[in-house]
């Protein structure tokens, strides 16, 4: 169903306000270059510190924008069960083709309370679901063996797995089968996911490089395994440096750097330290993307 490379898109901010135009213009880099999905509204865009009004608006603005051209996948989750269930059926009226529903965090609920937790929002809704497992954000892993009980629902088709236990995505993708999706949340692993069985990556990378992620996901798919590892290491220099702090500081500072939108964030995250940013540019002109300063 979710294949490829799907771009976690910035959000753009203008004087503390979405800015809307600048998201449009990202919204058409990505498809021109390539991405095969998007997804608004996850880590990487900054939800955790957006309004419910500010989600609707940056998921309205991508779909819209997008039109068809690729599948958008709108990042709905909560750590309160009953407003993941708002925000997805929000995302389906918007039109969003699947929803990314992170783990809740701070909780830290059992195995059955996750279960449940997801279960919830399934049956509450119609909307394809891809689970977000990402134990460094919230505090809590979903196991194999549960990720497996919730595949038998109907509408929960995979996962986004950012756990970086390898062993922990190749039990998945053996206990839930070939029609369950499996995508990488983690850059750096995407090649090593799809060798055990996982068919993309939802990528922080393709921010401003989707067309070398998107080509790797799609050498691998077709056989061309030379050249999926000839992208993979061609990306690791630039997948460091987006993770030299917390994501994503970094990747909102590349893309000002390259007068793709302002670098502007929002606390508590913070511009990146004098030290990392210069080890970014050196990056980034290393790739051709910016000139030597």
């Amino acid at each position: 169903m979710f294949s490829g490379c799907y771009t976690a898109l910035i959000t753009p901010f203008k004087d503390g306000e979405v800015d809307v135009e600048r998201l449009r213009d990202l919204v058409d880099f990505q498809i021109a270059n390539g991405t095969d999905g998007l997804v608004p509204c996850g880590s990487t865009g900054e939800t955790a510190t957006m309004t419910e009004k500010e989600d609707e608006l940056v998921i309205g603005t991508v779909i819209e924008v997008a039109a068809g051209r690729v599948p958008v996948i709108a990042g709905t989750g909560s750590n309160d069960t009953r407003k993941a269930i708002q925000y997805t059926k929000v995302a389906q009226r918007l039109g969003a083709n699947g929803a990314l529903m992170v783990t809740p965090y701070y909780n830290k609920p059992t195995q059955e309370g996750l279960f449940q937790h997801f279960q919830a929002v399934a049956e509450a809704t119609d909307i394809p679901i891809v689970l977000y497992n990402v134990p460094g954000r919230t505090g809590s892993n979903v196991l194999p063996e549960t990720v497996a009980r919730l595949a038998e629902i109907k509408n929960i088709v995979g996962i986004k797995e950012a756990s970086g236990n390898v062993e922990q995505i190749s039990d998945i993708v053996r206990l839930c089968g070939p029609d369950f999706v499996v995508l990488s949340g983690d850059d750096a692993l995407t090649l090593p996911i799809l060798a055990v069985g996982g068919v993309g990556v939802i990528s922080v990378v393709a921010n401003i490089l989707p067309g070398p992620v998107a080509e790797l996901c799609r050498s691998f798919a077709q056989g061309d395994l030379k050249r999926a590892k000839e992208l993979h290491h061609y990306l690791a220099s630039l997948t460091k440096a987006l993770f030299l702090e917390t994501n994503p500081i970094p990747v909102k500072t590349a893309a000002g750097l390259l007068g793709m939108c302002s670098p502007e964030l929002r606390l508590p995250l913070c511009p990146m330290s004098d030290s990392n940013l210069q080890k970014l540019k050196r990056v980034l002109a290393d790739y051709g993307l910016l000139k030597n300063s």
